[in-house]
């Protein structure tokens, strides 16, 4: 009799894995990278005409999620909405809660920090042209989550909808994930030194 061998290939590394320790290190790298979501979302400008706030936080999502890969990531921006919504004032403007005309954004975080993790883990932050793609689709989840929740949150028709929660950030957003896309894959030519 034969016994056939499940073949199983190891998951490709993240940046996150280049880091020593094992329970720990994935511990500090998810309370880290909440913190440094919370930080950058302290950076925001508020612009007349939205109830959404230009801030830091997408390109710390983006990053997170890239460099940590799919499973830490989604606990690093659970951790972050989770602790915001019990209390810690670490959304923009130093706010927490969920009743936010902006909250779907923050939910949006989680599916584009798991994705951008997940296509990460398929060396998708190797290279800037890699990277790029994966940015983008990340900032879309970001974009519909979140303007999902302002249409409903502030009664908007999808006219205002897209006047009040995409057409103000594009530019932005854009160079946060340019950014994102030229950060990674100079990180990984560092690690390889």
């Amino acid at each position: 009799m034969s016994q056939s061998v499940a073949l199983t290939r190891p998951r490709p590394l993240v940046l996150a894995d280049l880091v020593p320790g094992a329970r720990a290190k994935d511990i500090a790298l998810v309370a880290g990278g909440a913190g440094l979501i919370g930080a950058l979302a302290q950076v925001a400008v508020h612009i007349p005409g939205t109830p959404v706030p230009v801030t830091g936080q997408t390109l710390g999502v983006l990053l997170v999620g890239a460099a940590f890969g799919m499973r830490r990531a989604a606990a690093t921006v659970a951790l972050y909405a989770v602790a915001g919504v019990l209390g810690v004032p670490w959304f923009a403007g130093h706010t927490s809660g969920y009743s936010s005309a902006s909250f779907g954004y923050v939910i949006g975080f989680l599916a584009a920090a798991t994705l951008c993790g997940w296509l990460a883990e398929r060396g998708a932050d190797r290279s800037v042209w890699r990277s790029i793609p994966a940015m983008i689709a990340g900032e879309v989840l970001i974009y519909g989550l979140g303007m999902a929740w302002l249409a409903v949150a502030a009664d908007l028709t999808l006219s205002q909808t897209i006047s009040q929660g995409l057409t103000p950030f594009l530019a932005g957003d854009a160079v946060k994930a340019a950014l994102a896309a030229g950060l990674l894959p100079a990180a990984w030519k560092l690690a390889r030194r």
